[in-house]
């Protein structure tokens, strides 16, 4: 039986969020082959805004590593990061994130203020979207859909 990829991991933690009335959104963090950390939004959960899924995951990660840098690591995230955990990854070094849904809204990757190409953005990952993007959107828009109801 094949392995769940890191992507596929992250859309599953965002169904699950959605069951709990968070937001859809996953994320992993990967050292390799290895899974440091797999989170999913708990903002209602915890009473805490920055409860996102990719702080969460960086947070464990970071924890389980035992440093404060994610050199060599990947972050896998089912939407665009926004302005905090774009400065989250920089800060932190992560070599790589993939990202499924663009948020032409909120996101600061490859929308918004675009922060890894700001001049003043220390540290710059590699940066590759859209994977997983139809079925992470699908998702978000009817997470949404089923809020304006």
């Amino acid at each position: 039986m094949p392995t769940q990829s890191p992507m596929d991991l992250a859309l599953s933690l965002a169904e699950q969020a959605a069951v709990d009335g968070e937001a859809p959104v996953g994320a992993v963090v990967m050292e390799g082959d290895t899974v440091l950390a797999a989170e999913r939004n708990s903002m209602k959960a915890l009473g805490d805004p920055t409860a996102h899924a990719e702080m969460l995951a960086i947070r464990a990660a970071l924890a389980k590593r035992g440093t404060g840098r994610l050199d060599g690591c990947d972050l896998y995230v089912t939407l665009e990061p926004c302005a905090m955990c774009a400065g989250a990854i920089a800060h932190t070094r992560l070599r790589r994130v993939y990202f499924g849904a663009e948020d032409t809204k909120a996101g600061a990757v490859e929308n918004g203020i675009r922060l890894f190409a700001q001049p003043t953005c220390h540290h710059a990952p590699e940066v590759i979207g859209g994977i997983g993007a139809a079925r992470s959107e699908a998702m978000l828009q009817a997470f949404f859909r089923q809020l304006r109801r």
